[in-house]
């Protein structure tokens, strides 16, 4: 097996070797539905979910001017996953809340509500979807489904355990955070 440096030397080679020139590949597009809320948004990280090999989705986290760090909650940002396969919107609000409490206590009945509105905001998935978290600072989080928004849970408890699940250091995917955050060793 070659080696990530190795492979890097072997492609500059052939590269000089063929005449041809290296091209950078083009910007990420941002979504259409966030320029409203989140204008000049940049890609500051991404990274796929995989669970026993298969893969679940791509994960994408735009932010604005200023880029997610620890007070993602104070943080104009946009977290968006693309859908590899398809999944029960009932499973995955569940899963969220699982995560979620995996972060902090939440009291029984916040719980029952929050996972409500994620059942109700959360359709089923088809390879291909998108579902979009839009961060709403001093608000809360609205949902974006194939660029139609599907729900808002306006409580800032909520907003900050639910992007948790992925930017939180208690995630159960570290190396998807770091991925998203743009730290990533390659």
């Amino acid at each position: 097996m070659i080696d990530t440096a190795r492979r890097q030397l072997l492609a500059a080679a052939l590269l000089a070797a063929t005449g041809a020139r290296a091209q950078t590949p083009p910007a990420p597009v941002a979504p259409p539905e966030l320029a409203a809320v989140l204008p000049g948004a940049r890609l500051q990280g991404s990274g796929r979910l995989r669970f026993m090999g298969l893969r679940i989705y791509d994960a994408r986290l735009w932010s604005g001017a200023t880029a997610v760090g620890t007070d993602w909650v104070a943080t104009p940002l946009a977290l968006e996953l693309e859908y590899a396969r398809e999944l029960k919107g009932e499973l995955i609000a569940e899963r969220s809340q699982a995560e979620m409490r995996r972060q902090a206590d939440v009291a029984a009945d916040t719980a029952a509500r929050w996972l409500a509105a994620m059942k109700q905001a959360f359709p089923d998935i088809k390879s291909g979807d998108r579902l979009i978290g839009l961060m709403l600072p001093g608000q809360g989080v609205r949902f974006v489904f194939n660029g139609r928004v599907v729900g808002e849970v306006l409580e800032i408890a909520f907003a900050r355990l639910f992007f948790g699940i992925w930017l939180s250091p208690r995630s159960s995917e570290p190396a998807l955070r770091e991925s998203l955050l743009g730290r990533a060793r390659p």
